[in-house]
């Protein structure tokens, strides 16, 4: 079963899909935090935690190792549903191994983010222990914004990864919500959804014939209050 996660980081659409069953967990990152207009950032994520009890990921946004790791050690104290995410590389383009390699021994649940091939699963796979949580977000929606299938290596990913039951891949940068149907018969364990694509999701169902039916409506609406005349 492919688990719906919101990717989101304003607190009042996080108290709306709390409340929803489909919602299993939250995603958020530094641009989204900026978005939603948090200025202190451990507060911040401090009072999405006193909203949600299903699974956070925090984002750190240091660029070297040894900042990286502190700031993944100090979000991981926030707390029990906490999984800190890790860019697999730094800005420059180097690997984070010992980052993430220290953390996982450390028994914190990791989220390895900015992920966009299976041989950088591969790299993530052959540092991690077969014991703590880790998802790896793989950025489907930006490999395909230029032209690359990300369906490809989300395969490659998940039998890459079946060896070891602590580890789930997840479908990132959802572009729309058919991005769901195809993860899921991918049997991908995780897609990170944007609010709206959710709510877009939740009315799976229709047939063509109601879907011709509510576009045909929808013109007519919007000729009607232009006051449109031939």
């Amino acid at each position: 079963m492919t688990k719906i996660f919101c990717d989101i980081a304003d607190k009042n659409q996080i108290r709306k899909f709390n409340k929803k069953s489909i919602v299993k967990g939250f995603t958020t990152n530094p641009s989204l935090m900026r978005k939603a207009g948090a200025k202190n950032y451990k507060l911040y994520c401090k009072d999405i935690l006193k909203i949600t009890k299903k699974p956070v990921s925090f984002e750190v946004f240091a660029d070297d190792e040894k900042n990286m790791y502190n700031q993944g050690i100090a979000i991981n104290s926030w707390g029990k549903n906490v999984f800190v995410k890790i860019p697999i590389t730094n800005s420059k383009g180097i690997f984070m191994k010992k980052v993430i390699q220290n953390l996982n021994n450390k028994g914190i649940k990791l989220n390895i983010t900015a992920v966009y091939s299976a041989n950088q699963t591969k790299k993530i796979l052959k540092i991690i222990n077969k014991k703590t949580r880790v998802i790896i977000s793989i950025f489907a929606g930006r490999m395909a914004d230029v032209g690359k299938d990300p369906i490809l290596e989300i395969k490659k990913s998940i039998n890459l990864s079946k060896k070891y039951k602590n580890v789930e891949i997840l479908w990132a940068s959802t572009r729309e919500p058919y991005n769901f149907l195809q993860a899921k018969n991918l049997q991908c364990n995780i897609i990170t959804v944007p609010p709206q694509i959710i709510e877009k999701i939740e009315k799976f169902g229709k047939t063509f014939y109601q879907l011709t039916v509510d576009t045909v409506k929808g013109f007519l609406v919007d000729s009607k209050k232009s006051n449109f005349r031939i």
